[in-house]
């Protein structure tokens, strides 16, 4: 067994190195006679065991990392769904003339009341999005939760009201800071008139419970008289919360600031690297909690390193005969599956060869053991001397590597020992233009205080973030910010001639109304804009199939995206539809959701002088409301068409459609013989 192990730690490594390839069918395991031929012993309910025989070879080599990138974002190499980002927009891509004198409100992340390093660049600073927001002339109101925990840099015991957050945000900012209650915010005089303070910091959510529970009633609320709202909560960004995720419902715009947008790119970096050799250093232990992202590890990098108890799983299922009192029989099938995953890409699973390890009975008494002959009433603390120099040296000759989990090999261990010494060896291979990464905020700061070259940069201090990213699961904080980004449209593909004029249709649904539109006027170009990506797939199928050069459709959502979209076209838009949108009466919060202040603003914006907006439901409530959003918030610039020959008795609705073309509800309407409530306005002055 200590020919494996010193293959596995030492021998290995030089190997490994040289890219040859150590076949573990080669070596014999005294505890078995087959060769390698591992057997797991699982409890069944009746308390009988029973054995399985899994007779596959382990091999370990250097892997060409370029076979191994993903293929596509939400793809490994071998076909395992990985992760997939959601394009979000930042507040970097808004103009700064669209910040001007807006009311701002910016979700704090609650990093923002640590010690913060005021020397660091600003972009990586959680302070630089407010600074950035005042100086470009916005209100900037500050809204977050935190509890009663103590700053650092504060005296001990430190409570954390309002008031006393306030202060602290004023000082590093050199702001005048003011603290409001949720209830009085708009009553407060500085919203219509900001001469008595420069920036307003609305009570913690932390104790309210509408956060919480993401009542959307309180978000909406929340939401009220703000034109921008900005997340820059990312250590929040795994919870369901009023603040990040229901908020997006009811915010004119929704955007990542500065803070939020560097956590989202550090993220990307742990799966999408094109330095290698890139190994993860696995800390901790509860392997059947990180199943998931190990699995994405394994799928990923180009080996794993084991330094804390989880390792004794990992032993286990590879045939090492470790003390069954450290093994988590319950992750069974979780740690094969891992292994199974490392052998199928031919990548090294790498685990401590000898451990420190504590006398129960003297906590005092520290003595080193291989971890096959661990003596009973021992406990494992830190990994040892030969394992430490193993490891080093195996790393030394990665160009990237992320530690995720605790720099402490066992939570009881007060002493900075060899994992701890591990991060510290580290600090030099960083200073040879190594890539490193730890996630967790553990003895980070100790860490620091040490290095040479680590910094700010070097550390994701949210760990639960992080593991829930890698376990593939949804980001609810990051999903919200989906509903808002810019987008690259390649015009001279979409249209033959991107210079004609353009017709939006919102709400496409299968295309009906422009392909009607298209066939009637070939010198204009139409554009559907759809929330549904299978009915936009079945549109851009018939324009292939039609051969039709004046039609194009894009997947989105254009509460949001429409600005990013027509501002990039190089001819005038000069009609935008909105027919028939789908209002659910059984959510009433939801009902309008589509037809928000910044899709209005957006159309009135970009729309030509003379250009047209048609609107259309047949149910009156609905035309109604589009009608009354429109004139609000058209900014004076859209206007009713005054056609009386072409209204109803009633004077406000059209009779008929002024484009003869119907849409595909329009005619399903007309068909059953019920009315539909349409009109025109027109944009008058820019």
């Amino acid at each position: 067994m200590s020919q494996l192990l010193g293959i596995t730690c030492g021998t290995l490594l030089s190997n490994i190195s040289n890219q040859k390839v150590i076949d573990f069918n080669s070596i014999k395991i005294q505890q078995h006679e087959a060769s390698f031929r591992l057997r797991y012993r699982i409890l069944r309910r009746n308390r009988k065991w029973r054995e399985v025989l899994f007779p596959f070879p382990v091999s370990c080599k250097l892997v060409d990392h370029d076979a191994h990138l993903l293929g596509a974002e939400d793809e490994s190499s071998d076909g395992a769904k990985i992760i997939h980002f959601p394009h979000v927009q930042t507040l970097r891509n808004i103009p700064k003339v669209e910040i001007l004198e807006k009311i701002v409100m910016v979700i704090l992340d609650s990093i923002i009341l640590l010690n913060e390093n005021e020397d660091q660049s600003p972009t990586a600073n959680a302070l630089y999005t407010i600074k950035y927001l005042y100086e470009a002339g916005a209100r900037v109101i500050m809204v977050g939760s935190w509890s009663e925990t103590t700053n650092c840099s504060l005296p001990s015991g430190s409570y954390l009201s309002t008031e006393f957050v306030a202060d602290y945000l004023a000082s590093v900012l050199e702001l005048k800071v003011v603290p409001v209650k949720f209830s009085d915010r708009h009553k407060h005089p500085g919203i219509e008139e900001s001469k008595n303070y420069d920036i307003l910091l609305l009570e913690n959510l932390f104790y309210l419970k509408g956060e919480l529970a993401n009542c959307s009633k309180f978000a909406k609320e929340l939401a009220t008289g703000v034109d921008i709202v900005v997340n820059d909560a990312f250590s929040q960004s795994h919870k369901v919360l009023a603040s990040t995720v229901g908020i997006a419902s009811f915010c004119p715009a929704y955007v990542a600031g500065f803070y939020f947008e560097e956590g989202l790119s550090k993220l990307k970096k742990l799966i999408w690297t094109g330095e290698s050799p890139y190994m993860a250093i696995i800390g901790g232990g509860n392997l059947a909690d990180k199943a998931a992202a190990l699995q994405i590890l394994t799928s990923t990098c180009d080996g794993l390193v084991f330094v804390g108890s989880l390792a004794f799983q990992i032993m286990h299922v590879l045939g090492v005969p470790v003390p069954m009192e450290f093994v988590e029989l319950g992750a069974l099938k979780d740690a094969i599956i891992i292994v199974e995953s490392a052998k199928s890409r031919n990548i090294p699973l790498v685990f401590p060869r000898d451990v420190w390890c504590v006398n129960n009975h003297n906590p005092e008494q520290l003595e080193i053991f291989s971890v096959t002959s661990i003596t009973k009433g021992w406990q494992p603390v830190d990994i040892g001397p030969r394992s430490l120099q193993d490891m080093v040296y195996l790393l030394s000759k990665c160009k990237r590597i992320l530690w995720i989990g605790p720099l402490k090999f066992n939570s009881l261990y007060q002493g900075s020992g060899g994992t701890f010494k591990l991060a510290e060896e580290l600090d030099t291979l960083k200073m040879s233009s190594c890539s490193i990464t730890f996630v967790g905020n553990m003895q980070f700061k100790e860490l620091l205080s040490k290095s040479k070259s680590f910094s700010e940069d070097n550390f994701v201090k949210n760990a639960a973030v992080v593991w829930e990213f890698l376990k593939g699961r949804k980001l609810p904080g990051l999903e919200a910010l989906d509903r808002a980004y810019p987008f690259h449209v390649d015009w001279d593909i979409a249209y033959c001639d991107p210079m004609r004029p353009l017709v939006v249709d919102i709400g496409s649904g299968n295309g009906l109304f422009l392909f009607g539109m298209a066939r009637r006027i070939t010198d204009m170009n139409f554009l559907g804009l759809e929330i549904k990506a299978k009915l936009v797939d079945r549109c851009l199928n018939e324009i292939h199939r039609l051969g039709i050069q004046n039609v194009h459709f894009i997947t989105a959502n254009a509460t949001s995206t429409l600005r990013s979209i027509v501002s990039s076209y190089p001819g005038a838009l000069v009609l935008v539809s909105i027919q028939c949108p789908n209002p659910d009466f059984n959510k009433p919060d939801n009902r309008w959701r589509m037809l928000q202040r910044s899709l209005v603003e957006a159309i009135a914006d970009r729309l030509v002088i003379g250009g047209k907006v048609f609107l259309q439901s047949d149910i009156e409530a609905v035309a109604l409301r589009m009608k009354k959003e429109f004139i609000e918030h058209g900014k004076g610039k859209l206007a009713l068409l005054n056609n009386d020959e072409a209204k109803t008795d009633g004077g406000q609705w059209l009779k008929e459609n002024p484009f003869e073309v119907p849409s595909d509800w329009e005619r399903h309407v007309l068909d059953r013989g019920d009315p539909m409530y349409r009109l025109l306005l027109v944009k008058v002055t820019s």
